[in-house]
Protein backbone atom coordinates (compact mmCIF):
# COMPACT_ATOMS: atom_id res chain seq x y z
CA UNK A 1 0.00 0.00 0.00
CA UNK A 2 1.04 3.49 -0.49
CA UNK A 3 2.67 5.59 2.14
CA UNK A 4 -0.09 7.88 3.18
CA UNK A 5 2.66 10.10 4.78
CA UNK A 6 3.15 11.80 1.20
CA UNK A 7 -0.54 12.92 2.07
CA UNK A 8 -1.16 13.43 5.66
CA UNK A 9 1.63 14.71 7.20
CA UNK A 10 1.90 13.96 10.56
CA UNK A 11 -1.40 12.66 11.36
CA UNK A 12 -3.07 9.42 10.17
CA UNK A 13 -6.61 10.89 10.72
CA UNK A 14 -8.16 14.06 11.06
CA UNK A 15 -11.20 15.57 12.24
CA UNK A 16 -12.21 19.28 12.07
CA UNK A 17 -14.96 20.17 13.24
CA UNK A 18 -17.67 17.45 12.62
CA UNK A 19 -21.09 17.43 13.47
CA UNK A 20 -23.82 15.25 12.51
CA UNK A 21 -27.43 15.50 13.39
CA UNK A 22 -29.88 12.40 12.95
CA UNK A 23 -33.87 14.45 12.18
CA UNK A 24 -33.74 16.29 16.25
CA UNK A 25 -31.33 14.39 17.37
CA UNK A 26 -27.69 16.07 17.55
CA UNK A 27 -25.50 13.20 17.23
CA UNK A 28 -22.15 15.08 16.97
CA UNK A 29 -21.51 18.62 17.71
CA UNK A 30 -17.88 20.23 16.19
CA UNK A 31 -15.60 17.56 16.64
CA UNK A 32 -12.16 17.57 16.80
CA UNK A 33 -9.81 14.58 16.95
CA UNK A 34 -6.03 14.03 15.84
CA UNK A 35 -3.96 10.48 15.55
CA UNK A 36 -0.50 10.63 15.46
CA UNK A 37 0.96 8.09 12.86
CA UNK A 38 1.70 4.50 14.49
CA UNK A 39 -0.13 5.00 17.88
CA UNK A 40 -3.27 4.17 19.06
CA UNK A 41 -6.27 6.40 19.73
CA UNK A 42 -8.64 5.40 22.28
CA UNK A 43 -12.14 6.87 22.26
CA UNK A 44 -14.11 6.60 24.91
CA UNK A 45 -17.31 7.54 25.94
CA UNK A 46 -20.77 5.44 27.17
CA UNK A 47 -23.50 4.13 24.79
CA UNK A 48 -24.97 7.39 22.61
CA UNK A 49 -21.98 9.14 22.97
CA UNK A 50 -21.37 9.43 19.30
CA UNK A 51 -18.25 7.15 18.56
CA UNK A 52 -20.05 5.40 15.95
CA UNK A 53 -20.76 8.31 14.38
CA UNK A 54 -17.38 9.36 14.37
CA UNK A 55 -16.34 5.89 12.88
CA UNK A 56 -18.75 5.66 10.50
CA UNK A 57 -17.88 9.29 9.21
CA UNK A 58 -14.00 8.57 9.01
CA UNK A 59 -14.47 5.16 7.06
CA UNK A 60 -16.48 6.83 4.74
CA UNK A 61 -19.97 5.10 5.73
CA UNK A 62 -21.79 8.18 6.10
CA UNK A 63 -21.22 12.05 5.18
CA UNK A 64 -21.24 15.00 8.05
CA UNK A 65 -23.55 17.75 7.82
CA UNK A 66 -20.66 19.81 8.85
CA UNK A 67 -17.13 19.52 9.20
CA UNK A 68 -14.28 17.86 7.27
CA UNK A 69 -12.34 14.17 8.02
CA UNK A 70 -8.88 13.35 6.29
CA UNK A 71 -7.65 9.81 6.14
CA UNK A 72 -3.76 9.83 5.52
CA UNK A 73 -4.55 13.86 4.21
CA UNK A 74 -7.40 12.48 2.03
CA UNK A 75 -11.00 13.97 2.74
CA UNK A 76 -13.35 11.38 3.14
CA UNK A 77 -16.26 13.05 1.74
CA UNK A 78 -14.41 13.71 -1.63
CA UNK A 79 -12.30 11.08 -2.28
CA UNK A 80 -14.14 7.74 0.01
CA UNK A 81 -12.77 4.99 -2.85
CA UNK A 82 -8.86 6.39 -2.19
CA UNK A 83 -9.39 6.22 1.74
CA UNK A 84 -11.88 2.52 1.29
CA UNK A 85 -8.17 1.37 0.10
CA UNK A 86 -5.98 2.68 2.82
CA UNK A 87 -8.21 1.60 5.78
CA UNK A 88 -9.20 -1.62 7.72
CA UNK A 89 -12.49 -1.58 9.77
CA UNK A 90 -13.95 -4.30 12.52
CA UNK A 91 -17.45 -2.85 13.55
CA UNK A 92 -19.33 -3.97 16.77
CA UNK A 93 -21.06 -7.09 14.68
CA UNK A 94 -18.65 -9.43 13.06
CA UNK A 95 -18.34 -9.04 9.22
CA UNK A 96 -17.38 -13.00 9.51
CA UNK A 97 -19.13 -15.26 6.60
CA UNK A 98 -19.98 -18.18 9.10
CA UNK A 99 -20.36 -20.68 6.52
CA UNK A 100 -16.72 -20.26 4.64
CA UNK A 101 -14.07 -21.23 6.56
CA UNK A 102 -11.37 -19.36 7.78
CA UNK A 103 -9.25 -19.39 4.89
CA UNK A 104 -12.07 -18.61 2.89
CA UNK A 105 -13.25 -15.58 4.64
CA UNK A 106 -9.90 -14.02 4.07
CA UNK A 107 -9.24 -14.90 0.56
CA UNK A 108 -12.83 -13.68 -0.22
CA UNK A 109 -11.43 -10.27 1.44
CA UNK A 110 -8.70 -10.12 -0.68
CA UNK A 111 -10.30 -10.82 -3.84
CA UNK A 112 -12.74 -7.77 -3.06
CA UNK A 113 -9.42 -5.84 -2.62
CA UNK A 114 -8.24 -6.97 -5.62
CA UNK A 115 -4.99 -8.62 -5.15
CA UNK A 116 -3.48 -10.91 -7.21
CA UNK A 117 -4.76 -14.74 -6.45
CA UNK A 118 -1.43 -15.75 -5.31
CA UNK A 119 -1.05 -12.72 -2.75
CA UNK A 120 -4.19 -13.02 -1.79
CA UNK A 121 -3.24 -16.84 -0.52
CA UNK A 122 0.13 -15.92 0.93
CA UNK A 123 -1.92 -13.27 2.71
CA UNK A 124 -4.46 -15.47 4.72
CA UNK A 125 -1.69 -18.00 5.21
CA UNK A 126 0.41 -14.88 6.94
CA UNK A 127 -2.96 -13.61 9.08
CA UNK A 128 -3.72 -17.40 9.90
CA UNK A 129 -0.82 -17.76 11.71
CA UNK A 130 -0.55 -14.39 13.10
CA UNK A 131 -3.95 -14.75 14.78
CA UNK A 132 -3.43 -18.37 15.89
CA UNK A 133 -6.04 -19.13 13.74
CA UNK A 134 -3.86 -22.36 11.70
CA UNK A 135 -5.26 -25.03 13.17
CA UNK A 136 -8.78 -23.77 12.62
CA UNK A 137 -8.50 -22.29 9.04
CA UNK A 138 -9.84 -25.46 7.46
CA UNK A 139 -12.97 -25.09 9.77
CA UNK A 140 -16.33 -22.98 9.07
CA UNK A 141 -16.41 -19.87 11.46
CA UNK A 142 -19.71 -21.06 12.34
CA UNK A 143 -18.02 -23.39 14.46
CA UNK A 144 -15.38 -20.56 15.72
CA UNK A 145 -15.93 -19.10 19.47
CA UNK A 146 -16.96 -15.57 19.91
CA UNK A 147 -13.22 -15.17 20.74
CA UNK A 148 -12.35 -16.85 17.66
CA UNK A 149 -14.55 -15.13 15.23
CA UNK A 150 -13.40 -11.47 16.62
CA UNK A 151 -9.90 -12.47 15.86
CA UNK A 152 -10.64 -13.47 12.25
CA UNK A 153 -12.80 -10.36 11.55
CA UNK A 154 -10.18 -8.16 12.59
CA UNK A 155 -7.61 -10.32 10.51
CA UNK A 156 -9.85 -9.69 7.79
CA UNK A 157 -9.31 -5.96 8.05
CA UNK A 158 -5.65 -6.05 7.95
CA UNK A 159 -5.60 -8.22 4.66
CA UNK A 160 -4.28 -5.62 2.54
CA UNK A 161 -2.34 -3.78 5.08
CA UNK A 162 -3.97 -0.95 5.55
CA UNK A 163 -2.67 1.98 6.49
CA UNK A 164 -5.41 2.70 9.44
CA UNK A 165 -6.98 0.38 11.44
CA UNK A 166 -10.98 1.21 13.12
CA UNK A 167 -11.94 -1.01 15.49
CA UNK A 168 -15.30 -0.33 16.72
CA UNK A 169 -15.84 -1.98 20.47
CA UNK A 170 -14.11 -4.58 19.02
CA UNK A 171 -14.60 -6.94 22.89
CA UNK A 172 -17.95 -6.12 22.90
CA UNK A 173 -20.07 -9.18 23.63
CA UNK A 174 -16.93 -11.09 24.73
CA UNK A 175 -16.26 -13.09 28.01
CA UNK A 176 -13.41 -11.95 30.09
CA UNK A 177 -10.66 -14.54 28.96
CA UNK A 178 -11.36 -13.61 24.81
CA UNK A 179 -11.10 -9.85 25.99
CA UNK A 180 -7.78 -10.23 27.45
CA UNK A 181 -6.26 -12.14 24.37
CA UNK A 182 -7.83 -9.75 22.35
CA UNK A 183 -6.17 -6.69 23.95
CA UNK A 184 -2.68 -8.56 23.32
CA UNK A 185 -3.70 -8.89 20.00
CA UNK A 186 -4.78 -4.98 19.62
CA UNK A 187 -1.23 -4.63 21.68
CA UNK A 188 0.50 -6.35 19.10
CA UNK A 189 -0.45 -4.27 16.57
CA UNK A 190 0.32 -1.38 18.54
CA UNK A 191 3.81 -2.60 18.65
CA UNK A 192 4.10 -3.78 15.00
CA UNK A 193 3.10 0.23 14.26
CA UNK A 194 0.09 -0.10 13.00
CA UNK A 195 -2.48 3.45 13.74
CA UNK A 196 -5.35 2.68 15.07
CA UNK A 197 -8.43 4.37 16.39
CA UNK A 198 -10.26 2.13 19.16
CA UNK A 199 -13.62 3.02 20.15
CA UNK A 200 -14.50 1.78 23.78
CA UNK A 201 -17.16 1.71 27.00
CA UNK A 202 -14.15 -0.02 28.67
CA UNK A 203 -12.24 2.19 30.85
CA UNK A 204 -9.73 -0.42 31.44
CA UNK A 205 -8.87 -1.52 28.13
CA UNK A 206 -8.49 2.42 27.10
CA UNK A 207 -5.95 2.76 29.93
CA UNK A 208 -4.16 -0.64 29.13
CA UNK A 209 -4.46 0.23 24.83
CA UNK A 210 -4.28 3.75 24.34
CA UNK A 211 -1.38 5.91 23.71
CA UNK A 212 -3.56 8.92 23.80
CA UNK A 213 -7.76 9.59 24.66
CA UNK A 214 -10.52 10.93 23.80
CA UNK A 215 -13.44 11.31 25.62
CA UNK A 216 -16.51 12.06 24.54
CA UNK A 217 -19.76 12.83 25.69
CA UNK A 218 -23.38 13.67 24.31
CA UNK A 219 -21.71 14.24 20.85
CA UNK A 220 -19.03 16.69 22.14
CA UNK A 221 -15.51 16.17 22.58
CA UNK A 222 -14.87 16.78 26.69
CA UNK A 223 -11.52 16.04 27.33
CA UNK A 224 -8.34 14.78 25.28
CA UNK A 225 -4.89 13.68 26.31
CA UNK A 226 -2.81 10.87 27.84
CA UNK A 227 -4.43 8.28 30.23
CA UNK A 228 -1.57 10.32 33.04
CA UNK A 229 -2.75 13.67 31.61
CA UNK A 230 -6.23 12.84 32.28
CA UNK A 231 -5.80 11.62 35.49
CA UNK A 232 -3.82 14.21 36.82
CA UNK A 233 -6.86 16.47 35.85
CA UNK A 234 -8.33 15.30 39.19
CA UNK A 235 -5.40 15.86 41.32
CA UNK A 236 -3.25 12.93 40.78
CA UNK A 237 -2.70 9.91 43.64
CA UNK A 238 -5.27 9.55 46.64
CA UNK A 239 -4.16 8.52 50.17
CA UNK A 240 -6.92 6.26 51.15
CA UNK A 241 -6.78 5.42 54.89
CA UNK A 242 -9.30 3.25 57.16
CA UNK A 243 -8.99 3.34 60.89
CA UNK A 244 -10.67 1.28 63.61
CA UNK A 245 -12.65 3.96 65.49
CA UNK A 246 -15.54 6.58 64.10
CA UNK A 247 -14.46 8.78 67.10
CA UNK A 248 -11.29 8.99 66.38
CA UNK A 249 -11.61 10.55 62.46
CA UNK A 250 -11.08 14.10 63.55
CA UNK A 251 -7.87 13.21 65.32
CA UNK A 252 -7.20 11.15 62.15
CA UNK A 253 -7.82 13.88 59.78
CA UNK A 254 -5.63 16.13 61.74
CA UNK A 255 -2.63 13.85 61.77
CA UNK A 256 -2.74 12.93 57.99
CA UNK A 257 -3.27 17.13 56.88
CA UNK A 258 0.57 17.59 56.28
CA UNK A 259 1.16 14.86 53.95
CA UNK A 260 -1.88 16.07 51.76
CA UNK A 261 -2.11 18.41 48.93
CA UNK A 262 -6.01 18.85 49.28
CA UNK A 263 -8.19 18.38 52.10
CA UNK A 264 -8.77 15.39 54.10
CA UNK A 265 -12.37 14.05 53.94
CA UNK A 266 -14.47 10.90 54.83
CA UNK A 267 -14.40 8.44 51.82
CA UNK A 268 -18.36 6.46 52.38
CA UNK A 269 -18.15 4.34 55.34
CA UNK A 270 -17.69 6.29 58.95
CA UNK A 271 -14.05 4.80 59.29
CA UNK A 272 -12.27 6.05 55.98
CA UNK A 273 -10.59 9.03 54.98
CA UNK A 274 -9.07 10.15 51.16
CA UNK A 275 -7.14 13.57 50.25
CA UNK A 276 -4.92 13.96 47.55
CA UNK A 277 -1.40 13.83 47.65
CA UNK A 278 2.24 14.37 45.80
CA UNK A 279 3.59 11.31 44.23
CA UNK A 280 6.29 9.54 45.97
CA UNK A 281 6.90 6.53 47.71
CA UNK A 282 7.39 7.58 50.97
CA UNK A 283 3.64 8.86 51.98
CA UNK A 284 2.36 5.59 53.21
CA UNK A 285 4.98 4.92 56.03
CA UNK A 286 4.77 8.48 56.97
CA UNK A 287 0.86 8.26 57.12
CA UNK A 288 1.55 5.44 59.16
CA UNK A 289 4.13 6.72 61.99
CA UNK A 290 1.86 10.23 61.89
CA UNK A 291 -1.54 8.00 63.00
CA UNK A 292 0.85 6.34 65.42
CA UNK A 293 1.62 9.13 66.95
CA UNK A 294 -2.02 10.67 67.27
CA UNK A 295 -3.01 7.42 68.65
CA UNK A 296 -5.15 6.84 65.91
CA UNK A 297 -5.14 2.28 65.36
CA UNK A 298 -5.15 2.17 61.49
CA UNK A 299 -6.83 -0.70 59.77
CA UNK A 300 -5.54 0.05 56.50
CA UNK A 301 -3.40 2.74 54.19
CA UNK A 302 -2.92 3.01 50.48
CA UNK A 303 -2.22 4.92 47.95
CA UNK A 304 -4.99 4.64 44.91
CA UNK A 305 -4.31 6.28 41.31
CA UNK A 306 -7.23 8.11 39.66
CA UNK A 307 -8.89 5.77 37.21
CA UNK A 308 -10.87 6.99 34.21
CA UNK A 309 -13.87 6.44 35.57
CA UNK A 310 -12.71 9.21 38.35
CA UNK A 311 -11.87 11.56 34.94
CA UNK A 312 -15.09 11.10 33.26
CA UNK A 313 -17.22 11.60 36.93
CA UNK A 314 -15.49 15.07 37.58
CA UNK A 315 -16.10 15.83 33.87
CA UNK A 316 -19.29 15.04 33.55
CA UNK A 317 -20.70 14.49 36.72
CA UNK A 318 -21.57 10.76 36.62
CA UNK A 319 -20.15 7.27 35.98
CA UNK A 320 -19.48 5.89 32.15
CA UNK A 321 -22.11 3.74 32.43
CA UNK A 322 -24.18 3.01 28.61
CA UNK A 323 -27.43 4.96 28.42
CA UNK A 324 -30.29 3.40 27.77
CA UNK A 325 -30.11 4.84 24.50
CA UNK A 326 -27.82 3.88 21.04
CA UNK A 327 -26.48 5.34 18.21
CA UNK A 328 -28.47 4.44 14.73
CA UNK A 329 -27.32 1.41 13.50
CA UNK A 330 -23.47 0.60 12.22
CA UNK A 331 -24.70 -0.50 9.34
CA UNK A 332 -21.30 -1.32 7.98
CA UNK A 333 -21.64 -3.33 5.15
CA UNK A 334 -18.68 -4.18 2.79
CA UNK A 335 -16.68 -3.12 5.62
CA UNK A 336 -13.80 -5.31 4.71
CA UNK A 337 -13.83 -5.41 1.16
CA UNK A 338 -13.11 -1.72 0.41
CA UNK A 339 -17.08 -1.35 -0.91
CA UNK A 340 -18.90 0.41 1.55
CA UNK A 341 -22.71 1.13 1.45
CA UNK A 342 -23.81 4.43 0.34
CA UNK A 343 -22.21 6.85 2.98
CA UNK A 344 -25.04 9.62 1.98
CA UNK A 345 -27.76 8.86 4.59
CA UNK A 346 -28.24 7.53 7.73
CA UNK A 347 -29.85 4.00 8.32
Amino acid sequence: MTDGAEAGGDWAVEARGLTKSFKAVKALTRVDLRVPRGSVLGLLGPNGAGKTTIVRILTTLLRPDGGQALVDGIDVAVEPARVRGRIGLTGQSTAVAERLTGRENLEMVARHFHLPRAEGKRRARELLEEFDLVEAGERIALEYSGGMQRRLDIAMSLIANPSVLFLDEPTTGLDPRSRLAMWDLIEDLGDEGTTTLLTTQYLEEADRLADSIVVIDHGRVIAEGTVDELKDRVGGDRLRVSIARAENLQLAAAALAPLCTGPVEQDGGPTTLIAAIRAGGGVVPGAIRALDAAGVDVLDVEVRRPTLDDVFLTLTGHHLEPDDGSEPAAGLVGAHSGEASSPGASS
